[in-house]
């Protein structure tokens, strides 16, 4: 199994040539990764990978989970990051994938395997990354970069072979999800509404799991005068402000009183319809080793989690409460109505990377249903 390792080239102009075990030719050239604060860091990318991507520069802590991670719609316009130091030694299993597609704008890896050694593994890694012409720089300090995005917050950044000044660099707001309403498993006993704000496909599953009859439809599609039981609020890339018609939508929801629940960016457009306030954490939670307390049982769970917005607590109206807290840094991790049956989690309780063990909120959304 061969690594490119993080070695900074000995001029500007060699490449650094590495010969796989299986005798296979991969040449890389040197790069930067550049931050917006002008911070650099120096690595590989290959010698076909040609041109500047920009994104917003993201870290995560997990160990495993790439293939889940990358594909997952909450990352889109997001160069990430993985604190784990080798990434693609199980290769790639397409079947993980948690979109259609690789969302991510750029990886940025320490040491990345050439060749993954898994039974599953249908490809490599970094073949992948080029099918899909997203960009990868390799041998960067990602330990140092991580303790930067930490002190300083996350910020735009860009992968590139030349100088690029980022200091009045913005990026558009990411719009992921699909254009039209589609039905799932319509023989289902629950009809429940799924807004697409980006979701995962295992967010999709697990709602089919309960034999629910699933009508996705686009985030700022009205759904409120079909037919149906409830309403699922689903994860997606951004500030949450970003989105004021499916929040104009869930505050029309809202009046028939039937049970809506939300997920990630789904906690935090509820929060907004209920006439709270959110606001942008300093490098988010991006990982599946979040430690969060239930504050109904004080029983704690780990969780898995992509975000980097959060709701301002003191916002929160009166007849709602704070269901969950990060253990970290103690922001608000979920939120429930006092008497109606409206609940959201900052979290991930349908995983893919991370544990399962706030799956049982799928059950719960489903008793109220």
């Amino acid at each position: 199994m061969q690594m490119i390792k993080g070695k900074v080239p000995n001029t500007n102009s060699e490449k650094n040539t590495n010969r796989s075990e299986r005798g296979d030719l991969f040449i890389t050239g040197p790069a930067k990764l550049i931050l917006s604060d002008q911070k650099t860091y120096d690595g590989f990318v290959p010698y076909d990978q040609t041109g500047t991507f920009y994104g917003e520069v993201v870290f995560n802590t997990g160990m495993t989970g790439y293939v889940e991670s990358i594909t997952d719609p909450s990352y889109a316009n997001q160069i990430l990051v993985f604190t784990y130091p080798l990434i693609g030694n199980y290769g790639v299993q397409e079947s993980d994938s948690e979109s259609n597609k690789i969302q991510v704008s750029g990886v940025v890896v320490s040491e990345l395997a050439l060749f993954g050694s898994h039974k599953a593994s249908s490809r490599n890694f970094l073949n992948w990354l080029q099918s899909q012409n997203i960009p990868i720089i390799t041998g960067v300090d990602t330990r140092e970069l991580t303790k930067h995005l930490r002190n300083e917050g996350t910020m735009i950044g860009c992968i590139s072979t030349r100088s690029v000044n980022l200091k009045n660099k913005t990026l558009p707001p990411a719009k992921v999800g699909i254009e039209k309403p589609k039905t799932y498993n319509k023989n289902g006993s629950k009809k429940i509404i799924l807004v697409d704000c980006g979701v995962k496909d295992n967010i999709l599953q697990s709602l089919i799991e309960m034999n629910a009859c699933v009508t996705r439809v686009p985030a700022e599609y009205d759904y409120t005068n079909m037919d149906y039981d409830g309403v699922v609020l689903s994860n997606g890339p951004g500030d949450p402000t970003d989105y004021p018609e499916t929040i104009r939508i869930v505050k029309k929801a809202f009046e028939k009183n039937k049970p809506i629940f939300g997920i990630c960016l789904g906690n935090q457009v509820m929060a907004l319809a209920a006439g709270a306030k959110t606001y942008k954490l300093p490098f988010g939670h991006r990982g599946h080793n979040q430690p969060c307390m239930d504050l109904s049982n004080e029983r704690c769970y780990i969780t898995s989690q992509n975000h980097g917005y959060a709701i301002k607590e003191k916002t929160l109206p009166k007849d709602w409460v704070v269901s969950f807290r990060n253990l970290n840094d103690k922001s608000v991790e979920g939120i429930s109505h006092k008497s109606k049956p409206f609940s959201s989690v900052q979290f991930h309780p349908e995983a893919c990377p991370g544990p399962t063990d706030t799956s049982w909120l799928f059950e719960r959304f489903g008793e109220v249903l």
